[in-house]
C-alpha cells in the first residue's frame, strides 16, 4: 500500500481509539461523576467566586442561550478594541501595525464565532499579544462555548422531561479546565520539542544558500497551534497556516495536528451514546458520519494523487501527483484527506493551497461546508446533524401516518418550522452573499467600497464565482478555509464575511438548543411498536438521505456555475 495512505488510515484509526476513552471521561465528567481531573474543583470554585457565578443553578433554554450570547457580545467588543490599538500594546517586538477598523470588526468576529477566517496574514497582521491574549484566548472559550451547547443537548436527551439544560459557566468552565488546556498542553510540548517556535524574541535573520538575507518570523507559536486545532480554530500563526515548516514541521507533526482537529468532535459522539445511554444512537451517528466523510475523502484524495488531466493532455507525468500548492514533506494523498477533514470538521487549518486543488477535490470541500454536520466542529457538529435528525423523524412520521417523536417527545410544528429556518437561513447567507459579490463584480463597484473588485478577483469565470462561493461557503460553516486567489482585506469582504460568521455562529446553535429545550419540557410519550426506532440502521439511512436531499436542493445550481463548470471545462 502507498505509505501517504498508511499513514492517512492510521492517524484515523488511531484519533478513533484515543476519540473512544476521551468520550467515556467526558460524559462521566459533565454528568458530575468522579474522574481523573477533580483536582481542578479548587479552580474552578475559584473562578466561580470571583465572577459572581452560582454554578449549581439550573438553567432553562432561555437562560442557557442568554449566558452563551451574552459573554459572546462581551468578547467581540474586546477583541475589537485590541486589535484597533494592538501596535500600543507590549510584545510587539516586529512593530506590527494596528488593524484598520474594518479588519478588526472581521477578525474580532471571527476568532469569537470559532470561524478563524484570517483577511491578514497571521506573524505580519497581529502581535506577540494579540496573539496570545485575544486568538489564543478565544480559540479556548469558543471552542468551550461549543462543547457547552452540546452538552445543554445532552441534557435535553438525558430526561424524560425538564427544561434544565445544564448551567452554562458550569459545562464552559469545565470544557476549558478539564478538556481543552491539558490535551493542548500535551500537543504544544510536542510541537515545541519538534520544531514548532515558543520563544518571545523577534524576526530572526538567516543567510539562504543562494546568498540571500531573509527575515523569518516567529514566536510562542506551539500552545496557539495546539489549541487552534485541538478546538477545530484553525487560524494560522503564520500567514501559510499548517503548510509552514515552523507550525507544521514534518510528516508526524502533520498526523498530530490532523488527529487533534478530529479528537474532540469524535469524542463527543461516543460522550453522547455514553451520556444519555443510548449507545446505540450514537454508534448509528458516528457511522452515517463516517460513510459521509469516505464519500466526500475517497474521491478527493484519488483526484490529488491522479494529478492535473491539463498536464496529462500535454504529457507531462504526475508520478506525485497534482503538487502545485502542496508541501513535499506532506504530498498528495495526505494533503487531500487534510483538505477533506478540515472543511468537514470546521477548523479550517490547511496544510496545502485549497485554490490549486483540484475542481472537483474543491467541490468535495465545498459540499463537506455546506453540509457541516459531518463531525463538525467541537460541539456544533452534533447540533447540525441534530437539526437533520428533527426534519427526518418529521418526515419519517408522515411517511408512517402517525405524530413524529423523539425519544419520547411529540415533535410538533414549533420545532419543525426552526430546524427548517435554519437549513433555509445557511442556504440564504451563503447564496445571497455571492449572488451580492458576483453582482458587485459584475458592475465594477459603482460604490466606493475601497478596493475595486478587479483587484480582489484575479481569476475570471468559474474558477472566480468558486474563490467567492467557497468566502461564503466558509464563513456560513465558521470554517475559515479560503480559496486564496481572492484578494479579501477589504471593506466589502471584511463587512459581508463578518455578518455571515455571526449569522453562520448562532443560527445553528439557537436552534438546535431552542428545540432541545422545548421538547425536553413536554410529557415523556412512552414508545409503542408503532414508534419510529431512531436508532436503527433505517433511520440512520433515511437521515442521510434527508442531507444529501436538502443539500443538493440548496446548493446545486452554484455547484454547477462554480467548480463542476470547470471541471466539465
Amino acid at each position: 500500500m502507498n505509505t501517504e495512505l498508511t499513514g492517512i488510515i492510521l492517524t484515523f484509526v488511531l484519533t478513533v481509539l484515543l476519540a473512544f476513552p476521551l468520550g467515556k471521561y467526558m460524559a462521566k465528567m459533565f454528568a458530575g461523576e468522579r474522574t481523573i481531573t477533580d483536582f481542578m474543583n479548587p479552580v474552578e470554585r475559584f473562578i466561580y467566586r470571583i465572577a459572581g457565578i452560582d454554578a449549581n443553578k439550573p438553567m432553562n433554554w432561555k437562560q442557557f442561550l442568554m449566558a452563551m450570547l451574552s459573554i459572546n457580545c462581551l468578547w467581540i467588543f474586546y477583541a475589537f478594541f485590541l486589535f484597533l490599538n494592538q501596535s500600543h500594546l507590549p510584545l510587539n517586538p516586529d512593530g506590527n501595525p494596528d488593524m484598520s477598523p474594518d479588519l478588526s470588526f472581521n477578525t474580532a468576529i471571527s476568532f469569537v464565532v470559532n470561524c478563524n477566517l484570517q483577511h491578514y496574514s497571521g506573524e505580519s497582521g497581529v502581535t506577540y499579544f494579540t496573539q496570545l491574549f485575544v486568538i489564543t484566548f478565544l480559540q479556548f472559550v469558543s471552542a468551550a462555548t461549543g462543547i457547552a451547547c452540546a452538552v445543554a443537548l445532552f441534557n435535553g436527551l438525558k430526561h424524560k422531561t425538564t427544561e434544565n439544560l445544564g448551567n452554562f459557566w458550569s459545562i464552559f468552565t469545565r470544557a476549558i479546565t478539564r478538556v481543552l488546556l491539558p490535551i493542548s498542553i500535551v500537543i504544544a510540548i510536542v510541537l515545541a520539542f519538534n520544531g514548532t517556535p515558543a520563544s518571545f524574541d523577534g524576526k530572526d535573520t538567516i543567510t539562504t544558500l543562494q546568498g540571500d538575507t531573509v527575515n523569518v518570523s516567529r514566536g510562542p507559536a506551539a500552545g496557539m497551534i495546539a489549541i487552534k486545532h485541538l478546538g477545530t480554530n484553525g487560524g494560522g500563526w503564520f500567514g501559510t497556516n499548517s503548510a509552514h515548516p515552523f507550525e507544521n514541521p514534518g510528516y508526524f507533526t502533520g498526523m498530530l495536528e490532523l488527529a487533534a482537529q478530529m479528537l474532540i468532535p469524535i469524542a463527543l459522539l461516543f460522550a453522547l451514546g455514553f451520556y444519555i445511554k443510548r449507545k446505540k444512537f450514537a454508534w448509528m451517528i458516528f457511522g452515517i458520519m463516517t460513510i459521509g466523510i469516505l464519500i466526500l475523502a475517497v474521491p478527493t484524495i484519488n483526484w490529488e494523487m491522479s494529478g492535473s488531466p491539463a498536464l496529462h493532455k500535454m504529457g507531462i507525468l504526475q508520478s506525485n501527483g497534482a503538487m502545485e500548492g502542496k508541501e513535499v514533506r506532506f504530498g498528495a494523498a495526505f494533503s487531500g484527506f487534510w483538505s477533506i477533514m478540515t472543511t468537514v470538521i470546521s477548523t479550517g487549518s490547511v496544510n496545502a493551497m485549497h485554490d490549486s486543488t483540484m475542481p472537483m477535490s474543491g467541490a468535495m470541500q465545498m459540499l463537506a461546508m455546506l453540509i457541516n454536520a459531518f463531525y463538525g466542529g467541537c460541539g456544533v457538529g452534533l447540533l447540525n446533524y441534530y437539526i437533520y435528525i428533527i426534519i427526518a423523524v418529521f418526515i419519517g412520521g408522515l411517511m408512517v401516518g402517525r405524530t413524529p417523536e423523539f425519544f419520547g417527545h411529540k415533535v410538533e410544528a414549533r420545532e419543525v418550522k426552526i430546524a427548517a429556518l435554519v437549513t433555509l437561513l445557511s442556504a440564504f447567507i451563503i447564496k445571497g452573499g455571492t449572488a451580492l459579490a458576483a453582482y458587485y463584480f459584475t458592475s465594477h463597484g459603482h460604490a466606493d467600497w475601497a478596493v475595486k473588485p478587479e483587484a480582489w478577483l484575479n481569476n475570471p469565470g468559474s474558477h472566480g464565482f468558486s474563490e467567492m462561493f467557497y468566502e461564503f461557503t466558509s464563513a456560513n460553516a465558521n470554517n475559515g478555509s479560503g480559496f486564496e486567489g481572492l484578494g479579501d482585506n477589504n471593506i466589502f469582504w471584511n463587512l459581508t464575511t463578518g455578518l455571515a460568521m455571526i449569522f453562520g455562529r448562532f443560527l445553528p446553535i439557537i436552534g438546535p438548543v431552542a428545540i432541545a429545550g422545548l421538547l425536553a419540557k413536554k410529557k415523556y410519550v412512552p414508545e409503542t411498536a408503532g414508534t419510529l426506532k431512531t436508532d436503527s440502521l433505517t433511520f440512520g439511512v433515511l437521515t442521510f438521505a434527508i442531507i444529501i436531499i436538502i443539500t443538493a436542493l440548496s446548493y446545486f445550481p452554484p455547484l454547477v456555475l462554480g467548480p463542476i463548470a470547470e471541471w466539465l471545462g
